[in-house]
C-alpha cells in the first residue's frame, strides 16, 4: 500500500541496531511507497521494512520499538511522536485490511451453533416427548393416572359407586373393552361425555347412563372413546400440556410437578371430544356386536351429522348382542343415586 497522504514525505530520527548484540547506530527513518527507509548519517540506505509486516516490540511504552517482522533480530527505537504516530496507524489500517480466518471460523461456528440450538428447540421436544412416553413403566403411568384422576374428581366430584352399579359396571366392562383392558368410572359432573387417563381409565358422565332408554348409547360412546384412546397416547397429550422441562423431570424423576397435573386435568374437562373416523368406529360396532344408530342419533338427533353411521350400522340386519341385561342396565342407571 502507499502510505497515508498526511505522512508522506515524512522523516525523523531513530537508533537502529541490526541484531541484539550489535551497535548502536543514530539513523534516519523515512516513509516510501510501502516501506520504511532507514538511513545513516551520510544517508546512504541500511535497510528497508515493509509497513506491512513491521511489528511494534514493546506497544503502549516509550519510545517505540519496532522490528521489520516476528522473526526479526533488527530493531528501531524511534522517540517521534509523529513518526510513531505514522507507523502505528499505517499498521492498524493494514490489520484491517488483511484477512481474518479466525473470524471466518468463529462465524461458522456461530452458524453451526445457531443451526443446532434452532433444530434442538425443534426436534428436542417432539423426540423428548416420544422417548419419554416410550420408557414409562406402567407403574408410572398409573401413578400419573391416579394422581390426574383426583385432580378431577376434586372438580367433578368422586366417582359414582353403588354395589349393585358397580358390579353392572364391571361387566360393560368386560363387555367392550374385552382384551384392552381399563377401568370404566361414571363421574356426577365435570367431563361432557367421555374421557380417557393414563392407567386405561375411561371417565363417563353421569347423563349417558342417566338419560338414555337402552345400553347401547353408552355403550356408543365408549366405544368411540377406546378409539381415541388408542389413536393418541393420553400420556403424550399430557407431556404435551405439560412442557418439555416437565416432561424431562418425569423422565430423570418420574414425578410430574403438581401444578402441571391440575392444569391438564382442567383442560381435560373443558375441551370437546376429538372426532373419531366414522369407518373405524362402524368397525368398531361391529367387531363388538354393537348397533351404531342410538349413538349417532345421541350425537345427533337429527342425524344429519352421523348419517353415516346410521346408513351403514352393522347390526341393520340383526346379529346385535345386548349390552347390558335389563337388570344390570337399571342398576347402572342408579349408580350416582346413593
Amino acid at each position: 500500500m502507499t502510505a497515508l497522504k498526511r505522512y508522506a514525505r515524512l522523516e525523523s530520527t531513530g537508533v537502529w541496531r541490526d541484531g541484539p548484540d550489535a551497535q548502536r547506530r543514530d539513523v534516519t527513518v523515512a516513509f516510501g511507497d510501502s516501506t520504511l527507509v532507514v538511513f545513516d548519517r551520510a544517508d546512504k540506505p541500511l535497510t528497508h521494512w515493509s509497513l506491512a509486516a513491521v511489528r511494534r516490540v514493546n506497544p503502549g511504552q516509550h519510545p517505540a520499538v519496532y522490528s521489520p517482522g516476528a522473526d526479526a533480530v533488527e530493531t528501531i527505537e524511534i522517540d517521534d511522536p509523529l513518526m510513531v504516530e505514522a507507523i502505528d496507524t499505517v499498521r492498524t489500517l493494514i490489520a484491517r485490511r488483511r484477512p481474518q480466518p479466525g473470524r471466518l471460523r468463529i462465524w461458522l461456528l456461530a452458524l453451526s451453533i445457531a443451526s443446532v440450538a434452532a433444530l434442538g428447540a425443534f426436534w428436542l421436544p417432539g423426540a423428548l416427548l416420544r422417548h419419554t412416553v416410550s420408557v414409562l413403566p406402567p407403574a408410572t403411568r398409573d401413578d400419573i393416572g391416579a394422581a390426574l384422576l383426583a385432580q378431577i374428581t376434586r372438580i367433578s366430584g368422586q366417582p359414582c359407586g353403588s354395589e349393585l352399579g358397580s358390579a353392572a359396571l364391571r361387566k360393560l366392562e368386560a363387555r367392550l373393552l374385552g382384551t384392552a383392558g381399563g377401568t370404566i368410572l361414571v363421574l356426577p359432573g365435570g367431563v361432557r361425555t367421555t374421557a380417557h387417563l393414563p392407567g386405561g381409565h375411561i371417565l363417563l358422565a353421569q347423563s349417558l347412563v342417566e338419560d338414555h332408554e337402552t345400553p347401547d348409547v353408552v355403550a356408543g360412546y365408549i366405544l368411540a372413546e377406546t378409539l381415541r384412546r388408542a389413536a393418541e397416547d393420553p400420556m403424550a397429550r399430557l407431556l404435551e400440556d405439560a412442557g418439555t422441562l416437565a416432561t424431562f423431570r418425569l423422565l430423570t424423576t418420574g414425578k410430574l410437578p403438581e401444578a402441571r397435573i391440575a392444569a391438564h386435568a382442567e383442560a381435560l374437562l373443558t375441551a370437546d371430544p376429538a372426532p373419531v373416523d366414522p369407518e373405524a368406529l362402524l368397525a368398531r360396532f361391529a367387531e363388538a356386536k354393537v348397533p351404531s344408530s342410538p349413538y349417532a342419533y345421541a350425537e345427533d338427533v337429527t342425524g344429519e351429522s352421523t348419517v353415516a353411521l346410521i346408513e351403514a350400522d352393522p347390526m341393520w340386519e340383526g346379529g346385535a348382542e345386548p349390552v347390558l341385561e335389563d337388570a344390570d342396565w337399571v342398576s347402572l342407571q342408579a349408580i350416582c343415586a346413593e
